[in-house]
């Protein structure tokens, strides 16, 4: 098993830049493909970002492709996601998910794939 706690989120205004972080314990990380998601109040769960165990796969929703940028340390057993030209639409708690992968370029973007997920960190984006 996999313990995830996620760093980073605040208040920014729009057009400006956050960076996350999703940290794990366990000397198992590797074996994990990682995923962002969000959620906003009275919404759906949203995906947002996964990256595969070792970091080859990565695969970005529509509403944040070329805005985000999903990366690892399996050294550090982290998962940074970086948030570039944040919106209003952007406001969400934000949440890293994993799941256990047998193939190093396994990804997957459905929420219900994921066994192991944070406690969510709230970003808001002023306009």
């Amino acid at each position: 098993q996999v313990q995830l706690v996620e760093s980073g989120g605040g208040l920014v205004q729009a057009g400006g830049s956050l960076r996350l972080s999703c940290a794990a314990s366990g000397r198992t990380f590797s074996i994990y493909a990682l995923g962002w998601f969000r959620q906003a109040p009275g919404k759906e769960r949203e995906f947002v970002a996964t990256i595969s165990r070792t970091g080859s796969s990565t695969y970005y929703a529509d509403s944040v492709k070329g805005r985000f940028t999903i990366s690892r340390d399996n050294a550090k057993n982290t998962v940074p996601l970086q948030m570039n030209s944040l919106t209003p639409e952007d406001t969400a708690v934000y949440y890293c998910a994993a799941t256990r992968s047998l193939f190093d370029s396994y990804i997957n973007n459905r929420a219900g794939s994921y066994d192991y997920w944070g406690q969510g960190t709230q970003v808001t984006v002023s306009s």
